[in-house]
């Protein structure tokens, strides 16, 4: 690069034939003195080694030769000043080559160098060169360093020492020699070439963006050193960090055209979870990227990444942003340890989701779980208020009335997002959080919508993989991923890690694969779509318990399971997070399907079931419910049947049950099929009036005989003298003990044959 050459920039100054009023005995400003007309300076034509010259006679202390003219000092332009010399008499002096350095509107520029090194003349008629280097750039073989401040500069020499020596000069020479500083002259510009110091000390931000503004499309080079930038910076050119910077925590870094990880990883001196935060403060900052590249990288980390910590600026986050294509490693480390905190609440059925009178609220960390008496599973901190003592609750508790003590568990987090107020359409895709056992994955913030984990691997969290405290599961979408338990040696019952939970409603759950949780999912709301899964939970023990895959938490769920691998676990459908369970005005269990799934047990006890209602209060029924489609099979086991209702709070209303399906299922190594409606068969070999036909334990839950919907006789129905008998019988249902037998009652004693289909339920 030479400026005189590419911008036709004139550098050289005048010969000094040309005249001697244009050299100042001075600085070289404007009405600065001239040599013109004075008896130290006279014009020599021909000297025999430098031909037409300048000499001068040193009357003062420091003699000063100064061009009057303003030479440009541009960006990233480094300019050598060269002079040769002679002493020819009197005192020998030393020579420099000296500036003056000029800023915007021809004001003085301060503090910078405008000397170059001193070379003594040691001899008359010796000839000696003296030369400086200035430039923007503090760089090796720079003598005078201008930063960005100077535009121009009166450039000379000066002669020190005793006064009396004479000195001949052949020309002050000036020429651009940027190219001796730059490896390749097209592609890059250097940040010391505008003034970077790269000391850690001095602001180096203004360099930044000078150089920035001249790169126009370059790479930017950020060479070794540590700069400080003290404000926010925006980069609009590539970067390449050799060097590492220095920012405040509030200061963002947003690099316009190289935003993935690995590029903040560099500009931080590898310190990964530093380039972490700064990358996703960025990414939330608009840096016209929606989505954060990791390019691939494995993070390590001894801590949790606070999102909104590392953000800051920001509580409400609505426009969608994504991270992908990387690995987050959890290293063992105390910062990852549970904080646990006791306190005695009051709990009060008419404010749900309120712990009111807690003794040391303060002590309590929101997205703590809360365990005790009543509580029920995923029950979670979302906010607090202190000075009132009162702690506001993920879900209302059902067995709980009055003051009790209460524990909070606060799980550590590899991505915390927990610190926003509400966050929406965020996205994680192809990423493997590794959690090795010492943390747990994501926590959720208490509000937002769409949330979307996709494509990734959720590895061995310590107690869950996504946790949500409030609402901010909202329509969350969470697709084709991994969920690989910490768990895996222990026994069913003994698990405790739950790969996720939802408080909210339309949640898509689709084509993921979850390897032995304590359960797969806790789900309260509405509207899920659950498909395409594989979640198993069995061990190697004999006749082993298991726990629920999904736990269904809200009565009416109006969700769909379809199409899924259910694997030594099964679907527990309650109402744990209802502060009054018992049936009040109010819908009731309904709105559930489960179609076209495999269930599968292995090595479990008679006693297993796959589908199970537990109703945490009396009264309560089904009223929508359907079961087609489904194949149900065990391995080295055999089990009585595919459902039940657990009692351990309350039973169901069997008188009440509406809109219940069991159709179309396969059952193999299970003793009973069930269906509703059931169709049995019944003979009598005898002429009877009043048959009693009992369903062998064929209608779902131990439901009621309560609809007959047809009778067919097989064949011809026959009196006591043998004779055919045309007449129909009526119907009296919910017979027996057990009200799950119908008695047909005949005109006469009759034998025979017939069909009858039955109903637990009532379908209108």
């Amino acid at each position: 690069m030479n400026k005189a050459i590419t911008d036709g920039l004139v550098l050289m100054p005048p010969a000094f034939a040309d005249g001697l009023d244009i050299w100042s005995r001075g600085d070289g400003t404007p009405g600065s003195a001239s040599y013109a007309g004075t008896g130290s300076a006279a014009l020599v034509p021909a000297d025999q080694d430098f031909g037409h010259c300048l000499e001068l006679l040193k009357t003062e202390p420091v003699q000063k030769l100064r061009y009057t003219g303003e030479t440009p000092l541009l960006p990233g332009c480094y300019l050598r000043i060269r002079a040769r010399v002679k002493a020819v008499s009197g005192t020998l002096p030393s020579v420099r080559i000296a500036a003056w350095a000029g800023g915007p509107g021809g004001a003085h520029v301060s503090g910078v160098p405008e000397t170059g090194p001193s070379v003594a003349l040691t001899g008359y008629g010796q000839v000696v060169t003296v030369e400086a280097i200035v430039g923007t750039g503090t760089r090796t073989g720079v003598d005078m360093p201008w930063g960005t401040g100077a535009i121009y500069g009166h450039f000379g020499l000066d002669m020190t020492g005793e006064t009396g020596g004479v000195v001949r000069i052949d020309a002050i020479e000036i020429e651009d020699v940027t190219g001796v500083f730059l490896r390749d002259m097209m592609d890059w510009v250097d940040v010391r070439d505008y003034g970077a110091a790269g000391d850690g000390a001095a602001d180096d931000h203004a360099a930044f963006l000078a150089a920035d503004a001249a790169a126009e499309g370059r790479e930017i080079l950020v060479p070794a050193g540590r700069y400080r930038i003290a404000e926010s910076i925006t980069l609009h050119n590539r970067v390449r960090f050799e060097g590492r910077l220095d920012m405040p925590a509030a200061a963002r870094l947003s690099l316009m055209q190289n935003f993935d990880l690995p590029s903040y990883i560099s500009a931080f001196g590898g310190d990964e979870p530093m380039a972490v935060r700064k990358a996703l403060q960025a990414l939330m900052n608009f840096t016209d990227h929606a989505c954060l590249d990791m390019g691939g990288r494995r993070v390590q980390l001894s801590e949790p990444i606070d999102v909104q910590a590392a953000v800051d600026n920001k509580e409400v986050f609505a426009v969608r942003r994504a991270i992908r294509n990387g690995q987050f490693d959890a290293q063992p480390d105390p910062a990852w340890d549970d904080t646990v905190v006791t306190a005695t609440a009051r709990y009060d059925r008419t404010k749900p989701l309120e712990l009111r009178d807690v003794a040391n609220a303060a002590q309590i960390p929101v997205g703590a779980l809360v365990t005790g008496d009543g509580v029920g599973r995923e029950v979670y901190v979302r906010e607090k208020n202190v000075g009132a003592g009162i702690l506001q609750l993920s879900q209302a508790l059902h067995g709980v009335s009055g003051t009790q003590e209460f524990t909070f568990r606060r799980f550590k987090y590899v991505l915390d997002f927990s610190g926003f107020s509400s966050l929406s359409s965020f996205v994680i895709d192809d990423v493997d959080i590794q959690c090795n056992g010492h943390c747990s994955a994501i926590l959720l913030a208490p509000a937002g919508l769409a949330f979307h984990l996709r494509d990734s691997f959720v590895t061995k969290p310590k107690d869950r993989g996504i946790t949500s405290i409030g609402t901010g599961c909202q329509g969350m979408l969470i697709d084709r991923n991994q969920f690989l338990s910490s768990e895996q040696p222990v026994r069913a019952q003994d698990r405790t890690s739950i790969a996720f939970n939802v408080n909210a409603n339309d949640v898509k759950l689709r084509d993921n694969r979850a390897v032995k949780f304590a359960h797969f999912g806790v789900m309260h709301g509405t509207g899920h779509l659950v498909s395409g899964n594989h979640f198993f939970q069995g061990d190697d023990e004999q006749n082993g318990v298991r726990q629920a895959g999904l736990v269904l938490t809200d009565t009416n769920v109006q969700t769909t399971i379809t199409g899924n691998y259910i694997d030594n676990s099964f679907i527990e459908w309650g109402n744990e997070h209802d502060p009054a369970p018992q049936m009040s005005n109010e819908y009731s269990f309904g709105g559930l399907t489960i179609t076209g799934n495999t269930f599968v047990a292995a090595r479990v006890g008679p006693w297993f079931r796959w589908l199970v209602v537990k109703p945490y209060g009396p009264d309560h029924f089904i009223h929508g419910l359907s079961v087609s489609d489904n194949v149900f099979r065990t391995f080295n086991a055999q089990v009585d049947r595919v459902e039940t209702v657990d009692e351990s709070f309350a039973t169901l209303d069997m008188g009440r049950a509406r809109n219940v399906t069991v159709s179309g299922n396969t059952f193999n190594g299970v003793g009973q099929f069930i269906a509703n409606p059931v169709v049995q068969d019944h003979s009598a070999e005898s002429p009877d009036r009043v048959w009693t036909i009992g369903f062998d334990g064929k209608l779902p839950f131990g439901g009621r005989a309560r609809l007959v919907s047809a009778v067919v006789a097989e064949g011809e129905m026959r009196g006591g003298s043998g004779q055919a008998v045309y007449a129909m019988p009526w119907v009296a249902t919910e017979t027996g003990t057990a009200r799950d037998e119908v008695q047909l009652t005949w005109p006469e004693p009759v034998e025979g044959r017939v069909r009858v289909t039955v109903r637990m339920d009532n379908p209108a």
